[in-house]
């Protein structure tokens, strides 16, 4: 037998001539409403293959060695910039003590006179003073009983007012605006403080802390640590015989608080994500005191989460990660483009308020809640790190062979569900054809 005749024997789709095809209006109809279906149906099919959709998983978090950005924006309308002291300290041992890396201070008018901004100042710990660069170079200031302290500007000596300050401190002594301190006096340290009586501040800026278990608070007063006890000079905060309008308090409004670079809005856009996935739950929180001596803590679970966008690369991840201290403030993971993961955080908070003076909580309807009395006044923020990780990684739902499939799936079902109708308007149309003959 001839191949051709073999082949001939295995066609699955046998034709028709053309003498016995019967061609219709309603058929006709079918045909163009059957390939708008399709062209519809493949179109869809197309958007859901480019379709970007974002697979969560929860692992154990096993990094080491990880360090922390936390990017604070907040302000005290009733503290001002000289008496603001932001500390860090952590269960590693690790403490910062009047943090001013990446920290801006800005002092605000009074708030009845619109809270304006009269100057940013901008720190670095452990600086040069630019209150001695006028000084004869021999100068060694007094420290009036304390010792110098370790970062002086002239070992051995107090040059500077600040300098008498943190000496004091390190003695656990009040130091008050600075009588007969020649260095305050010389720079006016007394009169500067009185001016800024009704002043308010904002801080704002970026710390770096280590991925553990810690605190940082602002709290009014130079600090100070002795013997594992750490305290505040609160001297030039507490005013007994100022009217109540006059007093310090801790009044405060806290714009941004955030663990880590913000996700672009851009991503929650293209995942369709409602708010709470990209915000913070304290940014735009306020809390107002009319007593100096209170204390409001906020007690926060941080949980890594990395997003690894569609063109992640592990290798090339993994090495820039590795170089965490060389990324720039506020942009790591960022930076990159989308060969590398973006690592942010996401928190939990609660929060307390409580009086230094102790008592319960009457005036709010729980009378049977005590308070313990004592403590310093500020805002404390207790961070805790989650030992799981949420990673949302981007991928599309389908590949080019789903894809295709689907489109054949769809003309042959289009096809078979039109040629059945298509089969259903001609009988019918038949059947009433041979009624009306008879």
């Amino acid at each position: 037998m001839p191949a051709k005749s073999r082949f001939t024997r295995l066609d699955a789709f046998a034709k028709t001539v053309e003498d016995a095809r019967i061609r219709t209006n309603s058929g006709g109809i079918i045909t163009i409403v059957s390939l708008l279906v399709v062209l519809w149906l493949v179109w869809g099919e197309w958007a859901d293959y480019r379709r970007v959709v974002v697979k969560p998983e929860l692992i154990v978090d096993k990094s080491r060695g990880e360090r922390m950005e936390i990017h604070l924006n907040m302000t005290f309308p009733r503290l001002p910039c000289e008496l603001l002291t932001l500390d860090v300290m952590d269960v590693s041992g690790e403490q910062q003590v009047g943090v001013a890396h990446g920290m801006n201070k800005v002092r605000l008018s009074p708030a009845a006179e619109g809270s304006r901004v009269i100057d940013v100042q901008s720190l670095d710990l452990h600086s040069p003073s630019d209150a001695a660069t006028h000084l004869d170079p021999d100068y060694c200031g007094e420290c009036y009983g304390a010792q110098a302290p370790e970062n002086a500007i002239k070992p051995g000596c107090c040059s500077t007012c600040d300098e008498v300050r943190e000496a004091y401190a390190g003695k656990q002594w009040a130091f008050g605006i600075g009588t007969n301190v020649e260095q305050c006096e010389r720079e006016g340290y007394g009169e500067k403080l009185q001016a800024q009586r009704r002043e308010g501040c904002r801080i704002e800026g970026v710390l770096r802390v280590n991925k553990v278990v810690g605190n940082f608070h602002i709290a009014p007063g130079r600090s100070f640590t002795n013997m594992n006890m750490h305290a505040h000079d609160l001297e030039n905060y507490l005013m007994p015989g100022a009217a109540p309008e006059e007093q310090h308090t801790m009044t405060h409004e806290i714009h941004e608080l955030r663990f880590g670079p913000q996700l672009p809005a851009e991503f929650a856009d293209r995942w369709q994500w409602t708010d709470h996935h990209h915000t913070n739950p304290l940014d735009d929180t306020k809390q107002a005191t009319d007593e100096p001596a209170y204390n409001f803590m906020y007690f926060v679970k941080v949980v890594s989460t990395s997003y690894l966008p569609l063109g992640w690369d592990p290798t090339f991840s993994s090495a820039i990660h590795s170089a965490y201290d060389r990324a720039p403030l506020g942009s790591h993971g960022l930076a990159y483009g989308a060969h590398g993961s973006i690592e942010a955080h996401q928190y939990s908070v609660t929060s307390h308020r409580r009086s230094l003076m102790g008592g319960n909580d009457a005036a709010e309807g729980h009378k049977e809640r005590m308070h313990a009395a004592g403590g310093i006044p500020g805002v404390f923020f207790n961070y805790d790190i989650s030992p799981m990780k949420v990673i949302n990684k981007e991928t599309r739902p389908k590949t080019f062979t789903n894809f295709l499939t689907g489109v054949c799936a769809i003309v042959g079902g289009t096809l078979t569900v039109a040629a059945a109708l298509d089969r259903g308007l001609y009988e019918g149309s038949m059947r009433i054809k041979k009624l009306h003959s008879n």
